[in-house]
C-alpha cells in the first residue's frame, strides 16, 4: 500500500506536467485562407482577354485570391462563395467574359 501511495506521488505530477492548459485550437473557416482575400479592384481589364494560364495567373496574382476557378461556356457552377478564390468565366472563343471573387 505504502509502495503504490508513492508511486501515484511521484507519477501523477509528472502526468500533469505533460497537460496542456492552452485555449481551444482555433478552427478556420471554410473557405478561407489565412493571408488570402480575393478583391476584385481593376480585374475588370481582363475582360476580353484570352482565356490561358498565363492570363489566369496574372489575375490571381492581381486579386490576392488563393485558388482560380476556370467557368466554360453554358457550365453549371456550385454556389459556395469563398472568399479566397477568383473565378473566370469565358466563352466558345476562349475570351474571358466576366471575372469575380467567390
Amino acid at each position: 500500500m505504502k509502495v503504490q501511495l508513492v508511486l501515484a506521488a511521484i507519477c501523477c505530477p509528472a502526468l500533469l506536467a505533460c497537460s496542456t492548459t492552452s485555449e481551444d485550437p482555433v478552427i478556420p473557416e471554410r473557405g478561407v485562407t489565412p493571408g488570402h482575400i480575393c478583391q476584385t479592384n481593376g480585374l475588370n481589364t481582363f475582360v476580353g482577354q484570352q482565356a490561358n494560364s498565363e492570363t489566369g495567373a496574372r489575375a490571381l496574382k492581381q486579386s490576392g485570391a488563393k485558388s482560380l476557378r476556370w467557368i466554360p461556356p453554358n457550365s453549371v457552377v456550385s454556389m459556395d462563395y469563398r472568399q479566397d478564390r477568383l473565378n473566370i468565366e469565358y466563352n466558345e472563343d476562349m475570351k474571358i467574359t466576366r471575372v469575380n471573387c467567390g
